[in-house]
Parts: structure tokens; sequence; C-alpha cells
């Protein structure tokens, strides 16, 4: 292996150097950070219906061909300043379109004792790629409603040890460890072991003892927070989905508290990069979450224009990476017109900005009649939260407008025909 991730106090380490400090010209605030990305379904495959996935301008699904798109779009990720990614055994759950329930996303035997072998050729093809050119790949191993398909407690510290003891058997030194991803949902509901922090520390300390002692933690739902799981992590794992600034600050501010000595990691926030400059203030490493591109399936891995580029861009600018930055009108995309990204008759219509702190409001007309005022980041129709949108049934020839008001008083127009 090529690439040693290692804690040291609340900074991270690759192969012995803080990360980022091997960058010329890198901000020092930022070294010993890990900018990072949830691309849950590297390894993703459904072995109940997985002609369903055959969508978004693919003829077929094909899981190898889903984990190397991934592998393929990595050194892009990591020239802009990428230095992990997170990728789930059980995956993620489309939220947008497919119950994630009807879907058979899992790679352990009902009593846990097992690994499907091509769900453990995809992860090792994965973590060997990112080891390759510098990257972490942070695993996690349960997804709320995949879990179900583990019979008891029993059968869930039985995944544990077998993942683990995969990942250890493997000689990786590139992993990260997420027990589970959002222990306290519903979805956990039939697997107490999970939810209550008792059990999850101890399955927190199972899975080093297991691995040999890689790092490991687990993330709650956005916002959430458990004193006794923080303690027992090595890293503390956050997520700040429907958090605003100030909340995320005081969820960051409470973990400070109980361990002052920890990195802590957001490993699943939103499009809206504007919790960027939190994190950059608090010294701690942020994670950027697509909910569109990057978990329906099949995904697309590149860095793709709009929301994808200006993460890349406000990363980079956040490291010290020196990348060319648009200016004027391109500094905004209105997405939800790409030919392929629709379902149902749904398109799901949305304001990108590489700097979303200077709008003040987005109003949306449909055919010059407005639609809908979008206050907040990340500046979507149908807004439920910063990771969540409702979609718009559309016709054929429906001319859109998007009036992006500044908070300085000047107005940006961008426009797009279904």
């Amino acid at each position: 292996m090529k690439t040693a991730i290692t804690i040291d106090g609340v900074d991270f380490r690759i192969n012995g150097t803080l990360t980022y400090a091997e960058v010329p010209g890198s901000r020092a605030e930022a070294h010993g950070l890990l900018y990072n990305a949830r691309f849950i379904q590297g390894v993703f495959d459904d072995k109940a219906d997985p002609k369903r996935f055959a969508r978004f301008g693919f003829t077929a699904w094909d899981p190898d061909a889903n984990t190397d798109r991934l592998i393929a779009a990595l050194p892009a990720w990591y020239e802009h300043g990428l230095r992990a990614f997170t990728v789930g055994l059980q995956g993620g759950g489309p939220c947008f379109t497919i119950d994630n329930r009807t879907i058979d996303n899992n790679p352990f035997g009902a009593d846990g004792a097992s690994i499907d072998p091509a769900y453990a050729a995809r992860i090792d093809r994965l973590i060997r790629a990112a080891d390759e050119i510098g990257m972490v790949v942070i695993v996690s191993y349960f997804y709320g409603s995949q879990t179900a398909r583990l019979t008891d407690g029993r059968a869930v510290r039985s995944a544990v040890q077998t993942a683990s003891r995969f990942l250890r058997d493997n000689g990786y030194t590139n992993v990260l460890i997420e027990v589970a991803n959002e222990m306290n949902i519903e979805a956990f509901d039939s697997h107490p072991i999970i939810k209550e922090p008792e059990g999850m520390a101890m399955l927190i300390d199972l899975a080093r003892e297991e691995s040999g002692g890689m790092p490991v933690g687990c993330s709650g739902g956005g916002g959430y927070t458990n004193r006794e799981v923080a303690l027992a992590s090595d890293f503390v794992l956050i997520h700040g989905n429907g958090q605003s600034r100030q909340y995320y600050y005081n969820m960051i501010r409470k973990c400070r508290e109980w361990v002052p000595s920890k990195p802590i990691v957001c490993n699943e926030d939103s499009a809206a990069i504007g919790q960027i400059a939190v994190a950059q203030r608090t010294h701690t490493s942020w994670g950027y979450y697509n909910n569109l591109t990057k978990q329906e399936p099949p995904t697309r891995w590149e860095i793709l224009p709009g929301e994808d580029t200006f993460f890349a861009l406000r990363m980079a600018d956040a490291i010290g990476v020196s990348m060319p930055m648009p200016d004027g009108d391109d500094r905004f995309v209105l997405h939800g017109f790409e030919p392929d990204m629709t379902y149902g008759g749904e398109r799901w219509i949305r304001l990108a900005s590489l700097h979303p702190e200077q709008i003040d409001r987005v109003d949306f007309f449909r055919n010059s009649t407005l639609y809908w005022t979008a206050y907040d980041e990340p500046f979507s129709i149908n807004f439920r939260s910063n990771w969540l949108q409702g979609g718009v049934k559309v016709e054929p020839g429906e001319s859109w407008r998007a009036e992006v008001h500044l908070c300085d008083g000047s107005i940006v127009v961008k426009e797009a025909t279904t």
C-alpha cells in the first residue's frame, strides 16, 4: 500500500505528513484536514430488480462499470484537493425516485458471517485505486433500510467482525471506518445495538479490534451528536444535513467540548457549499453530498458543471490549490434541464452558485409567471432541506427563468427551455 492515514490530535496525516502540507502554496490552516465527498454508491448493486437502474442515459445497469467509472473520476477530484470519500457496503438510499426498502443492496449474509464476493471485489478494487493516487476511503458498514436484512443484534455484531476482518486481512492502510450511516434514524429501530449509544460504542470498539486498529467512528443524522459515541470514536463523524451555518457551528462547538483532541469530520452535508466557511474557521473537515447526481444510481462520478464544479473550486481555494475561477454570469448554473436527468416526468430545478453567500433570493419563473422563490441555499424549487427537494412535472417546450437577486442589489438571469 502507498497511502497510510494516521491521526495526530485534531489532524490527519498521510504517510506521516499533515494533509495538504505537500501542496505548494497551500494554506497552513488547511493542513491536517480531510476534505471529502459522499460517493456512497461506489459498490452499489440491486439484487432485487437491477433493470430499473438502466436510466439517466444509461442503457443497462452494470455494478462493475459503476465502480470503474468512480475509479476513473478520482484523479480529477484529487487534483482539486479531495483526499477522502465515503463508500457504503450497503450503499445509500435513492431519495428522489426509488424506495430503498425495495432494493436489495446488502452484501452480508443474514447472520452477518459472510460477505458477497462480488461486493468484496469491487470495494477492494476501489480502495486500491484510491491508494494509488493518495486518497482515503471511509468505508461505511450499515445503511438503515438495508440492515433489516440482518436477522438480529448478533448478526449485526457478526457483520462488523466480517467487514473489519476483511479490511484487516487485505492490509489496507488508507481506510477509515464508519460503523453506520446516521445511527439514530428511525430505519435502525429494528437494531437497538446500532441505534443506542451504548451499543454503538461497543460496535466501534469491536470494529477497531477486529480491523487491527483502523480508526473508527459513526455518524448521526444531521445535527445529531452523542457524547458516548464521540468518546468511543477515534475521529468524530458528523452530518450537516438540514443545518443552518449557525446550527452547524453549534454542533461543532459541542463536539469540541467533549473531545478537544480528536478530528471532527463531516462526511455528509449537502450541495450547500457555503458551509465550507464554517468548517474552515473551526478547523474541521467538510464533506460534499450531491444527493441527485452522486446517490441516485446510476451515478455520474465526474466533476459535473455547476454544483460539483463549484464545490471543487471552493475546496481548492480553501486549501490553496491554484485553479482558474469563473466570473460574471459563469458563477451561476441553472440545473434541472440536463437531457437525461428526469424520472416519472419530473425534473429537479435548482440554482447553483460559486458563492451562494452572496445571494439574497432566487425567483423562478415558469413561462413568465413567478413559480417559486428560494431563500435558502442550495436554492431549489420545492425546497425541503438543504439536501432534498421535490420534483416538478414539466412539459416539453416550457421556458424557465431564474432571477438571482444578489445581496449587493444586482440581478443575474439564467434561462432554460425544456
